[in-house]
């Protein structure tokens, strides 16, 4: 039969050792985060908008942002996100789906 203190102090090294794996892990998550964290300045560069506008976009909250006191925040990914939401139809495209709602919705005389 095993010691019981030679068992927890097995048990204690495993669980030290799984600490210090995540230790390791964690900055470059954090560097992660931050790296897709922007200021004011730094989105409005990012998406080529003025300061300015950039105010007007996060007052009327049609922006995603975040706010730390003062300070404003943006993700990286849901500026793309915001970018891309309105996407205008090519006129083929335009076309196409005309084209479709015709056969599918034909008129009985």
């Amino acid at each position: 039969m095993e010691n019981p203190f030679e068992m927890i102090m097995e048990k204690l090294n495993s669980i030290e050792n799984l600490i210090k794996q995540k230790q390791f892990n964690s900055p470059s998550e954090e560097q992660s985060v931050i790296q897709q964290t922007m200021n004011l300045n730094q989105a409005a560069a990012y998406i080529s908008l003025s300061k300015q506008t950039m105010y007007h976009h996060t007052s009327t909250r049609s922006i995603p942002h975040y706010k730390a006191g003062k300070r404003i925040y943006f993700k990286k990914a849901e500026l793309d996100q915001w970018l891309t939401k309105n996407r205008i139809m090519s006129r083929d495209e335009i076309e196409q789906e005309a084209t479709n709602y015709i056969i599918k919705h034909k008129r009985k005389f």
